[in-house]
């Protein structure tokens, strides 16, 4: 189930450091302009400020145990995956011997962890133009598990695995193909080897981005 990521009020908020003293400031104004100064995040409270409507949900809530001199400690470990629906997309962990707790330590792990998405309609099938999908193939791994998400014809919907689903639907991608191979029923290694994918949509220089920069 979605849920809104909460967010802190930018008064109260000190940062501790340059970037986020730039933001803070208002000399960065968006996650896009962030990216294409090379900065990287530095603090959540960042994405509040430069993402304010993110959304995230609970992909899986285990029990960890650990041993220790003073006996068996058992905590909650859960697995968010977060985004915008438009282009920004995360995944975050969090331990904690209260569900709430870790649930919070999971959001604030996914701010450090956000990504943009290149999207396009890289089908050949399709020859609308919108960003509906993707530009091209693109690959991850995560352990055992690899990804290679494709681009698919507007109205195909979103053919891949549940989690992966749920990223790419974060990612506000509404049309892909996907191949998988490894221990896919490992949650958090398939949306990781999907997240890993994603992160390579900007990885490689297309023409249209060699002209821009010319």
């Amino acid at each position: 189930m979605s849920e809104e990521v909460p967010v802190i009020n930018p008064e109260e908020w000190k940062p501790r450091t340059k970037v986020g003293q730039l933001v803070k400031e208002g000399k960065i104004t968006s996650m896009k302009e962030l990216f294409e100064r090379n900065y990287s995040i530095t603090e959540p409270e960042i994405v509040d400020i430069l993402l304010p409507k993110m959304k995230y949900e609970v992909m899986d809530i285990r029990m960890v145990q650990k041993q220790t001199d003073a006996g068996e400690i058992s905590k909650y470990k859960v697995l968010i995956v977060m985004g915008n629906m438009d282009g920004y997309v995360s995944y975050g962990n969090g331990k904690a011997k209260q569900l709430r707790v870790a649930i919070q330590k999971a959001i604030k792990d996914a701010k450090m962890n956000i990504i943009a998405v290149r999207r396009g309609c890289g089908s050949w099938e399709c020859t609308c133009g919108e960003a509906h999908s993707l530009p091209f193939k693109v690959y991850g791994k995560a352990g055992s598990v690899e990804v290679l998400l494709m681009p698919a014809p507007k109205g195909t919907g979103l053919v891949v695995g549940p989690a992966l689903k749920t990223l790419l639907t974060y990612a506000g991608i509404k049309d892909a193909w996907s191949l998988t191979k490894g221990s896919t029923y490992t949650t958090e290694n398939f949306i990781k080897a999907g997240y890993n994918a994603l992160y390579n949509t900007y990885k490689f220089v297309t023409p249209v981005d060699w002209m821009r920069r010319r």
